[in-house]
């Protein structure tokens, strides 16, 4: 096996993820105090064709010099609006259509592997404060909470992490299909 080179990996540009269809997704982040973490999700964002991110309350905004580090330039191509309270972004979200999914461990949860995606139907989906979770008012909001399966002495995953696995079986679920960059066709 050899390794890829950048210039073989169908890469499209940041005007070209604009302009492409997107996953039924967007993320909403609540109150998230790590700028490393803000931009990690970026970064998973445009992997994956996300449509947007919803930065809410201290979750710091780009740019900024920590966000940049590890979103590696998905600033510029995924598209991002800030509210001040997250209630407000989970209530735009709402009145669009979205079904809300916090992402976080609660009585009656649904385990990830178990959740059903539906054809047709948007998500937005809330990760939480790395030490407080989702806060309780917008879990009150939500249509669906996800959590994720743990099974060593940790209860949580870095939101980072959280938002790659949620992401990867979402999208798996869905009936979205995005663009294959090896395809020949």
């Amino acid at each position: 096996m050899r390794k890829l080179q950048n210039e073989e990996l169908g890469r499209i540009t940041p005007e070209q993820f604009k302009r492409s269809e997107k996953s039924p997704f967007v993320i909403v982040l609540d109150n998230i105090r790590s700028q490393s973490n803000v931009g990690s999700v970026f970064r998973t964002a445009d992997a994956f064709l996300t449509e947007s991110i919803y930065i809410c309350g201290i979750t710091a905004v780009p740019p900024h010099r920590e966000i940049q580090k590890t979103a590696l330039g998905a600033t510029e191509s995924v598209a991002w609006k800030y509210f001040k309270e997250t209630i407000e972004a989970v209530r735009e979200l709402k009145s669009r259509g979205y079904k809300i999914v916090g992402i976080e461990q609660v009585e009656g949860s649904v385990s990830l592997g178990d959740f059903e995606v539906k054809e047709g139907i948007r998500y937005a989906l809330v990760f939480g404060h790395e030490v407080n979770g989702v806060d309780q008012a917008v879990l009150d909001t939500c249509d669906h909470v996800v959590e994720i399966p743990q099974f060593g002495t940790k209860h949580s995953f870095n939101i980072a992490v959280s938002a790659g696995i949620v992401l990867w079986e979402m999208n798996k679920k869905s009936m979205y299909s995005p663009p294959n960059p090896f395809s020949t066709s």
